[in-house]
């Protein structure tokens, strides 16, 4: 891997020996390193702003470079700029100048305050005193946004080269409080694949079996089918998978103090329980397989 891509401050891969298994886990959401400026720019306190990370999430798959595959994770916070947005999802309302012709100011997730570079925390929460130019959160697309997705298309590519295949893990949390409509059930994890488009079927299924097997209670793809990493980087047709895991932050932090809970060490000993039987599963598969073609 070129470090020549990226500021280790900014992100890291985490590399194994050797990487022996056709995955690349990918953590985007759990940075936690907030810059002075960023913070004095902010109307939110330091617990506050962290309200919109998945909390501790490289840790809980630390397990990945062990197992045989890089894990690659953000040290910059969602707040400052989310990578799992299109690169350019700004929002007009957020700056002293206006925006790019270029940039899409209209998706559901701009709306919602969450752009690339977001408005608000969880609970609708505004981050900012005050608007600021528009050159700020270009800035942050151009040094954070595209080595953090250069890097990411390398490990995937490299991935593939290798064995033909590959399935890119992208790990997030989800808040406790999450039901699936209509149930009112609350999941320990939701399984996302775009609805079949970003993974084969049978890779899906085979992670819920495996959590279920675990004793959790996991979904597919609702209330979270994936986002743009997801959609972006899953291609079945072409022996590229991606699935997005979301954890119930419930099961391993207070979402209040955002202190560890006593069980976060055994959760992290199953999702490795888990990492090593996805591998298993795809053990047989070759790039001319069956899942590398669904």
């Amino acid at each position: 891997m070129d470090e020549t891509y990226w500021d280790p401050e900014l992100f890291e891969v985490r590399e194994p020996a050797t990487q022996t298994i056709p995955f690349v886990y990918n953590s985007p959401h759990s940075g936690r390193r907030y810059n002075r400026a960023f913070l004095e720019s902010s109307r939110l306190d330091a617990l506050g702003i962290r309200r919109s990370e998945d909390h501790f999430v490289d840790e809980l798959f630390s397990a990945a470079p062990a197992l045989g595959a890089p894990l690659l994770l953000a040290h910059f916070p969602r707040a400052y700029v989310d990578v799992n947005r299109e690169p350019y999802e700004l929002d007009p309302r957020m700056f002293v100048d206006a925006v790019p012709s270029y940039a899409n100011s209209n998706s559901v997730r701009v709306a919602g305050g969450l752009g690339t570079i977001p408005r608000i925390v969880a609970e609708n929460v505004e981050i900012y005193q005050r608007r600021f130019p528009v050159a700020e959160a270009l800035s942050r697309i151009e040094t954070i946004y595209k080595p953090y997705h250069a890097c990411l298309r390398k490990l995937i590519a490299r991935t593939h080269a290798r064995f033909g295949f590959g399935v890119l893990i992208d790990c997030h949390s989800m808040p406790g409080n999450i039901r699936v409509a209509g149930t009112g059930v609350r999941p320990d994890f939701i399984v996302g694949d775009r609805y079949g488009t970003s993974a084969s079927a049978d890779l899906s299924n085979a992670a819920i079996a495996l959590l279920e097997d675990l004793g959790f209670h996991a979904v597919r793809n609702k209330p979270y089918a994936g986002g743009f990493i997801t959609e972006h980087y899953g291609r079945p047709v072409k022996g590229l998978h991606a699935l997005q895991i979301e954890v119930n932050r419930a099961l391993y932090v207070d979402e209040t103090s955002l202190a560890k809970r006593p069980d976060f060490a055994a959760l992290a000993g199953s999702l490795s329980v888990f990492m090593e039987g996805m591998a298993e599963f795809v053990a047989g598969y070759t790039g001319d397989s069956a899942l590398a073609a669904e």
